[in-house]
């Protein structure tokens, strides 16, 4: 990124808190590991002032005490050689200083931040998938009725524009009897496949709870199924994604192995890159958008591919299409319908299995001043500069 247009007696000014709340467009039902995610969201956002421009973005472990500690401090320092957020600062404020950045250079920061194989001056558009199929089933006893209301959803989907899906399984590591669970898995997989058609690519995410053997029964069983890729089968376990890769290749499956989610283990990438592991999914909020930046140009660098997590942050969703331009390899955006309050994201559409990101300044969302600045007076904080 380009940081010799800023002044360098240019200061923080200003930095203020405040918590969006809203709603997805359905209730998300149980996953492998947890209980019913429900339809309430909230986005904590912070608001940058510098020389008189502001930033809006997604902040997490953000105190008043921390920001009194950064503001008169000039900007030019938050920012390595490299135009990148320093280390210190990215989860607390790298989302409202890049937007703020893009705003102050009217460009937005999927420009900024573009590697060689983006093309300029063109609409960016990413591929996306529904990321909204939970296990709404459960209370369901009999499998059909099951199958029926998951493939409503992801008709619901496909009219949105998605084209390709994201379903979780696992029924059987908690909520459902081991092989009843399991059946129904696969019956749930193979329904939503013809509502995707031969083109949508399908994705399946276990949140860790299959082990190697249950894995393998389930992708023999979905041989027929246009499979991208598995997620999460079970823990990381070198090992056991070695032998699951060599079980593939020997039977010609063509299904890609993705990971990285919550605690992953530190190894991982030294394990993609051994080839035990084919995406990687770190959250795009945490670690971030600059971390991402970083892992991405070595993923790129190692034919490996990323997929960065960012459920249940609505933020994270804008954030991933402008990464997409820095990171070669990239795969999808994961799209979920979230409506967050004052949050206004109505430049972004999903259309024909793409997202559509605008070529607005910053991060393209338009936050409602008033609203944000009610919020920040009776439930967040403010910390000025004092010249």
């Amino acid at each position: 990124m380009n940081m010799t247009n800023i002044p360098s007696d240019w200061k923080v000014e200003k930095i203020e808190f405040a918590k969006l709340t809203g709603e997805r467009a359905r209730s998300a039902g149980a996953n492998g590991r947890i209980g019913i995610h429900g339809k309430k969201c909230a986005v904590d956002i912070a608001r940058i002032t510098i020389d008189g421009q502001i930033g809006y973005g997604s902040s997490i472990h953000m105190t008043p005490e921390w920001a009194a500690s950064l503001v008169g401090r000039r900007v030019i320092d938050l920012f390595d050689e490299r135009g990148r957020v320093r280390e210190a600062y990215r989860l607390q404020l790298e989302y409202p200083l890049l937007d703020w950045l893009g705003q102050r250079q009217g460009r937005p920061v999927y420009d900024l931040v573009s590697g060689s194989h983006a093309e300029k001056g063109v609409p960016l558009a990413v591929p996306c998938y529904d990321t909204s199929l939970y296990f709404d089933d459960l209370h369901l006893p009999d499998e059909r009725d099951a199958v029926a209301l998951m493939q409503e959803q992801a008709r619901q989907g496909y009219a949105m524009g998605h084209r390709h899906f994201k379903i979780k399984v696992g029924r059987g590591g908690r909520h459902m009897p081991l092989w009843e669970g399991t059946k129904r898995d696969i019956a749930i997989v193979q329904g939503i496949s013809e509502v995707a058609g031969p083109a949508g690519k399908i994705m399946i995410d276990a949140n860790n709870a299959y082990n190697l053997n249950l894995t393998k029964e389930v992708l023999a069983a979905l041989a027929n199924v246009n499979l991208y890729w598995l997620e999460e089968a079970f823990h990381e376990d070198d090992a056991l994604y070695e032998d699951l890769k060599g079980w593939l290749r020997q039977r010609g499956q063509q299904v890609l192995i993705a990971d990285g989610e919550g605690l992953a283990s530190p190894h991982l990438v030294e394990w993609a890159a051994r080839g035990h592991v084919d995406v990687l999914q770190y959250d795009i909020i945490w670690p971030g958008f600059t971390h991402w930046l970083e892992l991405g140009e070595k993923l790129d660098a190692l034919g490996l591919r990323s997929a960065p997590h960012c459920y249940g942050n609505a933020y994270g969703i804008y954030a991933s299409g402008h990464l997409s331009a820095a990171v070669r390899n990239f795969e999808f955006v994961e799209h979920d319908d979230i409506s967050i309050e004052g949050m206004d994201v109505s430049g972004y559409r999903v259309a024909n299995g793409e997202f559509h990101v605008p070529a607005a300044p910053g991060f393209g969302i338009v936050f409602d001043d008033e609203r944000v600045t009610g919020l920040v007076e009776r439930s967040g904080w403010s910390v000025s500069h004092q010249a």
